[in-house]
């Protein structure tokens, strides 16, 4: 895909697939705000919600299950006279239990319209611009899931339907029943998995990548666990013997960017952004530095000797990036 337009701040924009919309290069996670990586300050959040959109940031990436529902009503509060330019992606059908367990997904089409009325409420909004299913339900046919999705476009709740996590076989299935905008997937130096098979058939299909984990969850920035609340220290890339060879290995990554006056974060950045058009970051900012250090690797660009030091040190990172009953959920790794 082609830069179709330039945003406010100067960066090319990007087009979610061949029928989404165009967006600034780089779209907002909201989850970390409302847990999962520990304690969060909400006036903190919102002062970075609304420095990103001051800044271009178009695509605001939120959960109804991230805080239990909480993060939904933190970018309500944020969007509070600001909606108009923000486009919300918001994840649904896993399901939690009032202690925060995680029990499982529903995306039956009576719980993926159920899901959606509430999200309305909590967001204070009459439609969502992006609506995905967080994860392949196995008890459910995806075409019913998509075709629940597609009747609530066509009632004007939802303005496009995204994946999350999918493989190839569920999403040609989906993008048949309505098109496809983006799927959000994992992709970083470190983890390469959509490259093989996942990437091609979204390129063939006009389907674009939102990127999470573009740092790892902070691996690839030098950022440490902060405690019992924090889930990265019981990921497999954080963990004992294999989490200090990888600090280890970030250290010599730190060595290149220094090299060049970046961060490792930027550099990070850079060369996912450098991977095509099609794919646009999704960063996990909870402060108003982290998003400035994000939106700075814009200007950074990535020197084709740097891209292959990088990959080269990446390649010796070691752990899955999720546990194995996590990963089992995962319909793009199988």
């Amino acid at each position: 895909m082609n830069d179709i337009a330039t945003s406010t701040t100067g960066g090319a924009l990007r087009q979610l697939g061949a029928t989404g919309p165009q967006v600034f290069p780089i779209a907002l996670g909201c989850m970390g705000m409302s847990g999962m990586y520990g304690a969060s300050d909400d006036a903190e959040s919102i002062r970075t919600i609304h420095e990103a959109l001051e800044r271009g940031v178009t695509v605001l990436d939120t959960g109804d299950f991230y805080g239990m529902g909480r993060n939904e009503l933190l970018v309500k509060r944020a969007l509070d006279g600001r909606r108009h330019g923000a486009l919300i992606s918001v994840k649904f059908g896993a399901l939690r239990g009032p202690d925060g367990s995680w029990l499982g997904m529903d995306n039956r089409p009576m719980a993926v319209k159920n899901a959606l009325a509430h999200t309305l409420t909590r967001l204070g909004v009459d439609h969502v611009d992006i609506y995905r299913p967080a994860r392949l339900d196995p008890q459910v046919p995806i075409e019913d899931t998509i075709g629940a999705i597609a009747d609530l476009v066509k009632a004007g709740y939802v303005r496009h339907i995204g994946l999350s996590e999918m493989g190839v076989d569920t999403i040609r299935r989906a993008h048949a029943v309505h098109p496809i905008v983006d799927v959000q997937i994992e992709y970083s130096l470190i983890t390469r998995g959509l490259e093989a098979k996942i990437l091609p058939v979204l390129r063939e299909l006009g389907i674009a990548v939102t990127a999470y984990g573009v740092l790892s969850r902070g691996l690839l920035s030098g950022s440490a666990t902060t405690g019992a609340s924090d889930f990265r220290a019981r990921l497999p890339r954080f963990a004992g013997e294999a989490g200090e060879r990888n600090r280890a290995l970030v250290e010599r990554m730190r060595a290149v960017a220094e090299a060049r006056g970046v961060s490792p974060s930027q550099l990070a950045i850079a060369w996912v952004l450098a991977q095509g058009q099609d794919i646009v970051p999704v960063m996990g900012a909870r402060t108003v530095v982290q998003l400035e250090e994000a939106l700075s690797a814009l200007g950074c660009g990535l020197r084709e000797e740097e891209g292959r030091r990088l990959e080269e040190i990446a390649g010796e990172i070691t752990g899955a990036r999720y546990d194995a009953h996590a990963m089992g959920m995962l319909d793009s790794e199988r």
